[in-house]
């Protein structure tokens, strides 16, 4: 009988211990949040379901950007400080496809030269009075409220899982507002609003968020004509949600569709360079 009775009370504590168990597992899976699951670069990032609506709209809203062909394009940057002074840079941009880029500074003078090579998410700078290239991020500011991945990167759909967080109507105009969430942390922003209009997919405009989703700069699309055969917005207006009156404004000119070959997207070849 004492047997008997040792051996039950020894399987209730271990049923309690069991149970005790399993409790501290869920709490802990509770406080730690979402489920994070590995991207293919090794970042972490959220799981998002794909939407594939949203994805759609995404994609025609960057092929009114971009050309969906390897292009050629000049962007004047012109950014405004608080106290009203201003800076000018020119730049030239070659780009195929949503993961190779070349950004050449032609203007300022003193800054002639410095290239921006972006392959996949890896960015590096080549600057002519050092020999080897620099590693930056996307995230780091290229000029005014300008990232580098604003140039370097610019398309949406190969960097974020999109869906629709709402509709809504602006002056008589209906628009999808997408929420785009990054899929790992190299992408310039963790976080994008974007207003796309529902009859023709053009892109209005966008919020950038930080990563405690911190309002950082709006961004607004405008004037529309036509470059490389497509209508297209031609100046991006880009304001400082932190500092008032700090705003660059971009605009775009001379887009043409350019076959360039994928040596030219390399260090090696990019070393060459004068």
């Amino acid at each position: 009988m004492q047997i008997a009775r040792e051996s039950c009370h020894f399987r209730r504590s271990l049923a309690i211990h069991f149970h005790l168990a399993l409790i501290g597992t869920a709490l802990a899976l509770f406080a730690s949040g979402p489920v994070l699951a590995q991207s293919p670069s090794g970042q972490v990032a959220e799981e998002t379901p794909a939407d594939p609506l949203a994805q759609e709209i995404l994609l025609k809203a960057d092929q009114i950007r971009f050309p969906k062909e390897s292009f050629q394009v000049d962007i004047n940057i012109i950014s405004k400080q608080a106290d009203q002074t201003t800076e000018t840079k020119k730049y030239q941009v070659l780009s195929k496809g949503n993961d190779k880029t070349v950004v050449i500074t032609t203007e300022p003078a003193s800054e002639r030269g410095q290239t921006l090579l972006m392959s996949g998410r890896d960015l590096w700078i080549f600057l002519p009075e050092v020999s080897q290239p620099v590693r930056l991020s996307l995230a780091q500011r290229l000029t005014g409220q300008v990232a580098n991945g604003d140039l370097a990167r610019a398309n949406f759909s190969g960097d974020y899982h999109p869906r629709i967080l709402r509709n809504e109507t602006i002056d008589g105009e209906s628009y999808h507002v997408l929420e785009l969430r990054a899929v790992d942390r190299s992408v310039t922003y963790p976080r994008v609003l974007y207003w796309v209009n529902q009859k023709n997919a053009q892109p209005f405009k966008a919020e950038f968020y930080s990563l405690s989703n911190r309002l950082l700069k709006t961004c607004r699309y405008e004037n529309f004509r036509n470059l490389a055969g497509k209508l297209r917005p031609t100046r991006l207006v880009m304001e400082n949600a932190l500092r008032a009156g700090e705003v660059s404004i971009l605009e775009y000119n001379d887009m043409k569709i350019r076959e360039l070959p994928d040596k030219f997207f390399t260090k090696e070849y990019l070393k060459k360079l004068d």
